[in-house]
């Protein structure tokens, strides 16, 4: 049974390129470029190259990066003015708070500070409230990009049994729901789901990004059973025997911030985000968004 191996590499070039065009028009029409700020609280390294990646990837596309750094001993109200700021700051497009932060700061609800129009990694209740009621609003990275890598190898989503494995805030739930809007049949599995070998045995599409040697072990078991070669580095691969498609993913984030880009912040999605927002100024009117 041949594999074919995706070329993610090829794929986020071709995305970062129509990004770029993107923001050239953007800036065309608001006189301005567009701005993204990352902030970076403490100085753990693996989020620090993440950090880096993501000021790098702004530049090369030609937008603006603001990068903001906090010691690791800063307290939640210092944090959370620099979220405040940056959403005041009309120069600021996009903010993202890299996650995690240091284990004494509470990361969701510092998230959940973050305007619904700027939180680039949509998981705000709002943006994620959007994506389960299947309206406009902004999306996870990393689930894009694994759509983006699915839309390449032509794989037809509906209709299809697709099985996810993890559940996380930022890939596993918004995964599912990406799948289920392209009318997959969707099975979430997690690490007390019972026969998990079986599970994604029958899967048309597969899609795993877990760390937990339990989970990683059944998928390695999965393929001995089957005979199907395992990927060697780190990244994806399809596999269509009968049309079938399996995409394995490893590592944290690793596609998202490249691949997924493009349909970051539509004007539709902007607009309908707008409205929503527009709820902080009017008392008495519950438009899904809380007052702060």
């Amino acid at each position: 049974m041949s594999a074919k191996i995706i070329d993610g590499k090829a794929i986020a070039a071709r995305v970062r390129a129509e990004v770029a065009s993107e923001v050239e028009q953007f800036t065309q029409r608001a006189g301005k470029p567009p701005g993204l700020a990352t902030v970076l609280v403490g100085d753990d390294p693996a989020s620090a190259v993440y950090v880096s990646g993501k000021q790098r990837a702004s530049l090369e596309v030609g937008m603006v990066p603001f990068d903001r750094r906090l010691p690791a001993d800063a307290s939640f109200e210092q944090v959370a003015a620099e979220i405040e700021r940056l959403n005041a700051d009309e120069t600021v497009n996009g903010v993202l708070l890299q996650l995690p932060v240091p284990a004494h700061l509470d990361g969701p609800a510092l998230t959940e500070m973050i305007h619904p129009l700027k939180d680039v990694d949509g998981l705000t209740p709002i943006n994620a409230g959007l994506l389960s009621l299947g309206r406009p609003g902004m999306r996870p990275a990393t689930p894009l990009g694994v759509m983006e890598l699915l839309a390449d190898t032509g794989v037809e989503l509906e209709g299809a049994e697709a099985v996810v494995v993890g559940r996380s805030n930022l890939f596993g739930k918004p995964m599912a729901q990406l799948l289920l809007a392209e009318n997959a049949t969707v099975t979430t599995c997690h690490s007390r789901t019972h026969d998990l070998r079986e599970v994604c045995a029958r899967a048309d599409v597969l899609i795993a990004a877990v760390d937990r040697a339990g989970l990683r072990e059944a998928r390695r078991g999965r393929h001995r059973r089957r005979h199907e070669p395992a990927h060697p580095r780190a990244g994806g691969q399809h596999e269509r025997p009968g049309g079938r498609c399996r995409l394995h993913l490893r590592g944290r984030d690793r596609l998202g911030d490249h691949a997924g880009a493009r349909r970051r912040r539509p004007d539709d999605d902007r607009a309908a985000l707008a409205q929503h927002a527009a709820g902080r100024a009017a008392p008495g009117k519950d438009r899904g968004v809380a007052s702060r």
